[in-house]
């Protein structure tokens, strides 16, 4: 069984911001695969199903980003998930331009508080993730405003090729495992 968590931040006026994609990336895998993600459980919307012939489990934190962590560790802990192998993240990257994504089997949050609080709740860095990229911070703006900021028209284009990119890469994480995804799908544009 996997669980596969999409981060980002619970209400209106986040939906669609760039620190939301991994929302909107996990909102396109479960339309893909007829998933319901609505059940309100371990400090997040949760939704079963079954990818490819495997079990899954999909979440979105209620926790907001800098919290992420706690629904997290509530969800692998009551399912027995092996962290390292069972979970798979999808999230923001600001390093990342929108239209391309990496994939690693893991690493350091590089920054991500969502990531970060991840880390610290599981006690490990040691978990696939799926970054999605949604472009760097323009010069005169702060961090903050730019990932609670929504895509300009032309991006949106760009980002949502990059999350149906993020959905095959959780496919083929789970079909040949991640050192495969990295190949088919890291620097691909």
């Amino acid at each position: 069984m996997y669980v596969i968590c999409g981060l980002g931040n619970p209400g209106k006026e986040y939906e669609h911001t760039r620190h939301n994609t991994g929302f909107d990336t996990l909102d396109m895998l479960a339309e893909k695969y007829g998933i319901s993600v609505k059940e309100l459980k371990h400090k997040g919307l949760i939704g079963k199903g079954i990818i490819n012939g495997q079990k899954v489990i999909l979440v979105k934190p209620l926790t907001f980003m800098n919290s992420s962590g706690d629904c997290v560790r509530a969800v692998t802990d009551f399912y027995k998930v092996d962290v390292e192998r069972e979970l798979i993240i999808i999230y923001d990257d600001i390093a990342l331009p929108p239209g391309r994504i990496r994939v690693r089997p893991k690493g350091s949050a590089g920054g991500h508080n969502g990531v970060k609080s991840i880390i610290a709740q599981l006690g490990t860095e040691a978990f696939a993730r799926v970054r999605v990229g949604v472009g760097g911070v323009p010069a005169g703006r702060d961090q903050i405003g730019h990932v609670l900021g929504r895509f300009s028209a032309e991006d949106r284009v760009l980002a949502q090729k990059g999350m149906e990119k993020a959905v095959k890469a959780v496919e083929i994480i789970m079909e040949q495992g991640v050192d495969e995804a990295m190949n088919c799908c890291n620097g691909a544009e």
